[in-house]
C-alpha cells in the first residue's frame, strides 16, 4: 500500500488516540470511576463476543499472551468484578462472567467513555457522527481481519 497523506494522517490520529487512552490519561479524567484502569480491557473482553469467555478468549481479544491474561483475570476476580463458572459441558474448564459489581462498573465505564466521545463530537452534525461511526467500524473490522490473517 502506498504511503498516502490520508494513511499518514490516520497513523498520526491512531497514535494520538492510543496516548489519550493510556491508563494515566484515563485515570486523570475518570475521576470517580472505582475500577482499576488496567482491568477495563478484561471487562471489555468478557463482554465481547457471543461465546462464553475463558482466560484464553480474553487473551485473544486483548491481544496479549495467556499468562498475562490469567494474571489480569485473577485481579478482576479478586476485585469482585468477575467470577469463574464451571463449564457444564466440561467440568475441567471454567468460563468467566461479570458479577453484579462487575456489571455496575462496566456500565459506569461505558457511560464515562460515551460521555467523553460524545463531548468530542458534540458540535458535529448527526450525519457526520453516523458516518464516522460507520467508517471507524469498517476500519477497525478490516484492521482486525488483517491481524487475524483473514
Amino acid at each position: 500500500m502506498e504511503d498516502s497523506q490520508a494513511v499518514a494522517a490516520v497513523e498520526r490520529a491512531m497514535v494520538a488516540i492510543r496516548r489519550s487512552q493510556s491508563r494515566r490519561a484515563i485515570q486523570r479524567v475518570a475521576g470517580g470511576t472505582q475500577i482499576d484502569p488496567a482491568l477495563f480491557g478484561v471487562i471489555d473482553a468478557v463482554e465481547e463476543g457471543p461465546e462464553a469467555p475463558t482466560v484464553g478468549s480474553v487473551a485473544d481479544r486483548m491481544g496479549i499472551d495467556q499468562p498475562r491474561a490469567s494474571r489480569l483475570v485473577a485481579r478482576a476476580v479478586d476485585a469482585g468484578l468477575l467470577r469463574r463458572v464451571a463449564d457444564p459441558e466440561d467440568g475441567r474448564r471454567s468460563t468467566l462472567e461479570l458479577t453484579g459489581l462487575g456489571v455496575e462498573q462496566a456500565d459506569q465505564v461505558h457511560r464515562f467513555r460515551r460521555e467523553i466521545f460524545g463531548t468530542a463530537m458534540r458540535d458535529w452534525p448527526e450525519h457526520d457522527q453516523r458516518e464516522f461511526a460507520r467508517l471507524l467500524g469498517a476500519f477497525v473490522g478490516a484492521l482486525g481481519r488483517r491481524y487475524r490473517g483473514e
